[in-house]
């Protein structure tokens, strides 16, 4: 295994604690193997082995215990009388009112307890009702770039820093590509099977939908529009030209669908100078990468969009509130926030002109406070500072936040 920091230092502080620790994040992007990790920190602090008890909900060796009845009784046999018991349950959607189960093992017994989940629903305040609050929530993303680095010196061979993103921003962060050196068609067919997966198990089977292809053809159109802002609308109209047709209130259904299944993450606009969230036009990204391009396939020209939903998802692994910013002469890429600290970021693949160059510039001069300004590109440049706003490469930004 492949050490994840950034989740293990965040989930540590509260073993031992009354509370059930909530992972939640799209299909394979390590939960369990992170799971794995904390069972190993706590035998390093001496529990037992018979102390863990470990149950992965995806296997079918657990198909009889799916019920929170038939779970309570299978798992109060195992617990010890004298002592504390640790359990983890592994993709715990699978298990029908798990809360229930959950909350009894916290009130009658002296359990310290994990969970996983590819569902959105398990960082909501739906859970609340049953957990009354006893629960720490953690989304858990795909690699970053730093871990992609890590992963490359255990499995591979490393290049310079910018020829690496290079690979990094083609082959995604799902923690199985990086396992071995595979071709790009071998890495997209692997994470086709983690989208089709996702597509088929939580959505289509668990909403029941019957109308598969209307959703595929949802999934195809916010993928080819990471970046852009569009509407339900905007998406009606272009299926309507497919002669397919279908109203705004099903788009938004499939889209929540998409989003309670970590496909996508949907990004509201700010208005910087009136200081309020926008509620029409958002924009949506995708949870890696390489998912976009395991479904469209990979062209030069999708780059600049993956350059922001990589920024994008780093800031939300980072703990940033991302939103894109409005001002009246154009967009701002990103604004962040998280507690007092506050970040602007445009970001461009490449600054080839005079225009250009005042176009990214001009619209963070017009951001008159003192709060940290980039620009982020990943062509050569000279110098790193203009009036006051930072220009870096993108992964260079990348290793440079803080958790």
């Amino acid at each position: 295994m492949v050490l994840r920091p950034l989740y293990i230092e965040k989930i540590t502080p509260y073993i031992d604690t009354p509370f059930v620790k909530v992972l939640s994040g799209v299909r394979r992007c390590g939960k369990s193997t992170i799971l794995k990790m904390i069972a190993e920190r706590l035998k390093e602090r001496g529990v037992p082995d018979e102390r863990i008890l470990f149950y992965d909900f995806d296997s079918m060796r657990y198909d009889e215990i799916k019920t929170a009845k038939n779970l309570y009784n299978e798992v109060k046999g195992r617990i010890f009388a004298n002592g504390r018991t640790y359990l983890f349950f592994d993709e715990i959607q699978e298990v029908k009112d798990w809360e229930k189960a959950v909350n009894s093992f916290m009130t009658d017994f002296d359990t310290d307890i994990y969970v996983t989940g590819s569902n959105s629903r398990m960082m909501s305040s739906e859970i609340s009702t049953y957990l009354t609050g006893r629960f720490i929530g953690l989304r858990v993303f795909t690699l970053s770039f730093g871990e992609y680095l890590t992963f490359r010196k255990k499995y591979g061979t490393v290049g310079s820093l910018h020829a690496e993103f290079a690979l990094y921003l083609r082959y995604g962060g799902f923690p199985a590509v990086h396992l071995r050196e595979y071709s790009a068609d071998e890495a997209y067919s692997i994470v086709r099977d983690i989208y089709n997966s996702t597509i088929y198990t939580d959505i289509v089977k668990r909403n029941e939908i019957r109308k598969v292809d209307q959703l595929e053809r949802i999934v195809r159109f916010a993928f080819d529009n990471i970046g852009r802002t569009f509407s339900a609308a905007s998406v009606s109209k272009y299926l309507k030209s497919e002669n397919r047709t279908i109203d705004n209130e099903t788009v938004y259904s499939y889209l929540s669908k998409l989003e309670g299944a970590f496909i996508l993450h949907r990004c509201s606009r700010y208005d910087i100078q009136g200081k309020e969230h926008l509620k029409t036009q958002e924009k949506f990204f995708v949870c890696d990468p390489a998912m976009r391009y395991s479904v469209l396939g990979y062209t030069p020209q999708s780059v600049a969009a993956m350059l922001e939903n990589v920024v994008y998802l780093e800031l939300l692994r980072r703990g940033y509130d991302v939103a894109v910013g409005q001002l009246p002469g154009g967009e701002i890429d990103f604004v962040a926030v998280k507690q007092e600290n506050k970040i602007y970021v445009q970001i461009c693949e490449r600054i080839v002109s005079d225009k250009t160059e005042t176009r990214e510039y001009d619209r963070l001069l017009a951001i008159k406070d003192n709060y940290p300004k980039y620009v982020l590109r990943t062509d050569e440049f000279a110098g790193g500072n203009y009036q006051g706003i930072k220009t870096m490469h993108i992964a260079d930004f990348l290793l440079s936040l803080e958790y």
